[in-house]
């Protein structure tokens, strides 16, 4: 049987059936990249109809990388799937606390769950970082609360839970009220794998030696 083999050949052949499901969008030649790894990352290109991205959010990404910023996720498999290499080059990196048992204890004691807990106590330390929520949509609701009754300001927030119980609603949230650039996928679509996709995307976009 004849199939490809190389890893970056597989790349580009996806890019390229990715494309078309692409052109009649209104996109940037960014933000083209982008979608096509959100795709590409969850093999649907129905997200091409579902991605929600403000403008600002890929040049406020890359300004923030550039000036060393932080990331700070919900789960264990965005900080796992993030090319932390990548991101040490920039000078920055990825926080997640969600096995931390002093959070833990936190989420028992105030009945939240342990990702909302987790950007609670995070707190200050997300202004200016990229926030990347990929699985809990408390976490993110979690978010949006802190930009509007703390003045946290983070410089994006990559907002992708998936599931049945508040994932669309959050993500519909940080679409009509939050106070920064974000990238999210309207309904229950989502999951980790996207938001790594997302940040990947933009490190690369910024530096795409491998």
């Amino acid at each position: 049987m004849n199939f490809i083999k190389e890893p970056m050949d597989i790349e580009n052949r996806s890019m390229e059936i990715i494309a078309p499901y692409l052109s009649l969008l209104k996109l940037t030649d960014d933000e083209v990249k982008l979608y096509s790894r959100m795709i590409h990352a969850s093999g649907d290109v129905d997200y091409a109809n579902v991605i929600k991205i403000d403008r600002n959010t890929i040049p406020a990404m890359k300004q923030a990388l550039c000036k060393s910023c932080n990331i700070f996720t919900d789960v264990e498999m965005v900080r796992t799937g993030i090319n932390k290499k990548k991101l040490a080059s920039f000078g920055g990196k990825v926080f997640c606390q969600i096995a931390d048992e002093r959070i833990a204890a936190i989420a028992k004691q105030e009945g939240i769950t342990r990702s909302m807990a987790a950007m609670r106590d995070f707190g200050t330390k997300l202004n200016g970082s990229i926030v990347a929520i990929g699985n809990a949509p408390t976490a993110l609701f979690e978010v949006i609360r802190l930009m509007d009754e703390e003045d946290i300001r983070p410089a994006a927030v990559i907002g992708t839970p998936v599931g049945f119980v508040g994932a669309a609603e959050s993500k519909k949230e940080l679409i009509g009220h939050s106070k920064v650039p974000y990238i999210t996928v309207q309904g229950t679509k989502g999951g980790s794998p996207i938001a790594v996709s997302c940040i990947n995307a933009v490190m690369y976009l910024i530096d795409n030696s491998r």
